[in-house]
């Protein structure tokens, strides 16, 4: 039979094999059609594997989640969970349904918490791993490193302090081993039934460092809030592309009628905003992140405080002492040390024209 023509004849440990060996960071197992990887952005059909039939992406499934999250699947056609493959990495998986078959998208978390040092970020944010408290955000789109990130301040300060962290994730990616610190990781749906409720009753779990997988609705996002109120390190995360519309999606989670309260809230309590977005280099194989850094400085707090959010990209553009960066800035440096290319730089910039002339001038 011709390679690429029939049904999947290799063990889903095998398929994992290979897609470490070529480093994806993503892997679909999709029932009539090919392994596909993503490898350093690119889809990447892997045709040696053949065709997945129906029955081997159903059988991976039942090899991959428990039988909580399979019950999921069953109930709501849709289940995520956290899946460790022996010897090569765990992985984050959303199992679904198409065309009455299941497909299954896996996104690779490698074992190794890497370190800070080694992710080509800003040295402000390794500053922001000595903060006593308040609110920390990571944001960017799905794929942008978010949780890597987050994984790294983390074990710095596992390594550095003798405290008590809390992780809430969905599900739980990097396993941490408390160094110092004392690392507690509760995961959705297995641990807790929401992040609001992990929230609400960690704050009775005596915790100095808190992380919350994601601020997605209302609940979550005040609970963590009055948290870095209180007086704990809230690191967290939310799916915006900037500093100044991270501030305004969380004002917007409010009515009306208490958002004027929120933002004299969040102008005490937010230390910084990370935005990142991840780039295809092209000096050797491998990403590279553009940031976009926010620190709340007095300045910044005023314009949280008095709804002058829009002047916050000014604020950083001429706060670069200090360590804060806008995301086309970023995008610039890249591109002038050869990192990335012109095209994609343009592409994923806040302002693309006026990044245009500056990378013609």
């Amino acid at each position: 039979m011709p390679r690429g023509t029939g049904s999947c004849r290799v063990d889903l440990h095998s398929i994992l094999r290979k897609a470490y060996e070529l480093d994806a960071s993503d892997v679909h197992l999709i029932a009539g059609q090919p392994v596909v990887c993503r490898i350093h952005q690119v889809m990447t059909p892997l045709p040696d594997f053949g065709i997945i039939s129906k029955e081997n992406a159903r059988k991976f499934l039942e090899q991959m989640c428990s039988p909580e999250s399979l019950a999921t699947f069953e109930k709501q056609k849709d289940s995520d969970f956290s899946y460790a493959a022996e010897g090569i990495a765990r992985y984050r998986v959303n199992a679904h349904m198409q065309k009455c078959s299941v497909g299954l998208a896996m996104r690779m978390i490698k074992t190794k918490v890497p370190p800070l040092a080694n992710l080509s970020l800003p040295e402000v944010i390794a500053r922001l791993t000595y903060l006593p408290r308040g609110l920390v955000l990571v944001t960017g789109d799905t794929g942008s490193g978010k949780s890597t990130t987050l994984a790294a301040m983390i074990q710095a300060m596992n390594q550095r302090y003798s405290k008590h962290i809390i992780t809430l994730e969905d599900p739980v990616e990097y396993v941490f081993t408390s160094d110092k610190c004392v690392i507690e990781q509760r995961e959705l749906g297995q641990d807790m039934p929401s992040f609001a409720s992990g929230l609400k009753h960690a704050l009775r779990q005596d915790p100095d460092i808190i992380l919350v997988g994601e601020m997605r609705d209302l609940e979550t996002t005040a609970l963590a809030i009055s948290a870095a109120e209180t007086g704990h390190l809230v690191l967290s995360t939310l799916h915006t592309v900037n500093a100044s519309q991270t501030v305004e999606r969380i004002i917007d989670m409010y009515p009306g009628g208490q958002q004027n309260q929120i933002r004299s809230m969040l102008s005490n309590t937010l230390q910084a905003v990370v935005s990142q977005t991840l780039f295809r280099r092209i000096d050797r194989p491998g990403m590279v992140p553009a940031v976009e850094t926010l620190l709340c400085t007095p300045a910044v707090r005023n314009l949280i405080r008095e709804a002058r959010t829009f002047e916050i990209p000014n604020v950083i553009e001429t706060s670069r002492a200090i360590g804060m960066s806008s995301l086309d800035s970023s995008i610039a440096e890249l591109y002038f040390n050869g990192l990335i290319s012109r095209e994609d730089a343009i592409a994923q910039a806040a302002y693309p024209d006026k990044l245009e002339r500056q990378l013609a001038a």
